[in-house]
């Protein structure tokens, strides 16, 4: 029996999250920089919980969010991400699967446990997002399935799994597979610290295995340092297809075919929470690219999810995002 198409596949952390808000005082007592990720041990992670009142659990990653708004957009998705043998493994797997999600990965056989992220959200909405990452190291390249790439129109990397050897394997893994079956590779870069890391192998990523290049205005100077967005995006725009980057409230800007348009960011009444605002840009983004809509329409598509997303607590959306977008359009 031949299996449908899937419009993008992710491959990513597989992470629950733990949402509080946390005041500055509290961020910079613990030793975080406010706005940054961190990679913390598991003790770190229980004790730095243990501080938390009533913490919203969802499931989350970055690519994992977006895989989620897709689906909420229509989309049909998978995802490939590893999870520990246990209660919080469950707990992501049954999250996904809810969502039609393809999700064939199998948990750990090591005894790692679940990723989780303690997401701190500030007054001003901004997240300090301190993970650790647990089984999702553990993700190799034989936990890439050919078939599940081949079928999907393109196929989505999280940069902040580009940290563990194996890891970086199963991207590049991926990547092959796609391109042998004429499809597309977008990569997020996701955090400016994780670009500074791997500067080097992040561009050689991007110039010889992707296609489609998300960022936001740091992290695309920290992969191309430029006096100015505009000049890191011109550097951009000759190793990839297409490259968006979001820049906050001021929107977002779009280079592709010798093309830059920047699209403005769309209305919202109360920013509550920027958690997940770039994931679901992401997923408007790649909905509208994967039915061949031009950038333009891609990118306000993108707007829309994002607005959505930061209106409340959480990176996951709480309506349907295609009724969302149907409600714009009329």
């Amino acid at each position: 029996m031949t299996l449908p198409e899937l419009a993008v596949t992710g491959i990513g952390n597989a992470i629950v999250d733990l949402l509080s808000f946390a005041d500055d005082s509290f961020i910079a007592n613990e030793g975080f920089a406010k706005g940054s990720m961190s990679l913390i041990d598991e003790p770190r992670a229980l004790s730095l919980s243990s501080h938390l009142a009533a913490p919203k659990q969802t499931s989350g990653g970055s690519a994992a969010n977006t895989i989620c708004g897709l689906s909420s957009l229509g989309s049909a998705v998978g995802y490939i991400g590893k999870v520990g043998a246990d209660e919080l493994g469950r707990v992501f797997a049954d999250a996904m699967t809810a969502l039609s999600v393809e999700f064939p990965t199998p948990p750990s056989s090591q005894g790692t446990p679940t990723a989780r992220c303690v997401v701190l959200v500030s007054p001003d909405a901004q997240r300090t997002m301190c993970t650790y990452l647990g089984a999702c190291v553990e993700l190799a390249p034989e936990d890439i399935d050919p078939a599940l790439i081949a079928r999907s129109r393109i196929t989505y990397l999280e940069g902040y799994l580009w940290d563990p050897p194996k890891a970086k394997e199963a991207f590049l893994a991926a990547a092959k597979v796609a391109h042998q079956s004429n499809r597309l590779v977008a990569l997020s870069l996701s955090d400016s610290f994780c670009v500074s890391r791997h500067r080097d192998s992040f561009l050689d990523l991007v110039a010889n295995h992707v296609d489609v290049l998300f960022a936001n205005e740091s992290e695309l100077l920290s992969l191309y340092p430029a006096s100015d967005v505009a000049s890191a995006m011109a550097i951009a725009k000759g190793k990839c297809r297409i490259v968006a980057t979001t820049c906050g409230a001021k929107g977002c800007i779009v280079a592709f075919g010798g093309h830059v348009i920047e699209v403005k960011a769309e209305p919202v009444t109360e920013v509550v929470d920027t958690t997940g605002a770039g994931d679901l840009f992401a997923a408007g983004f790649l909905h509208g690219l994967s039915q061949g809509k031009p950038a333009l329409e891609c990118a306000i598509l993108g707007g829309v999810c994002s607005a959505e997303i930061i209106s409340h607590f959480g990176a996951r959306p709480e309506c349907s995002l295609k009724e969302r977008v149907l409600q714009r359009s009329a």
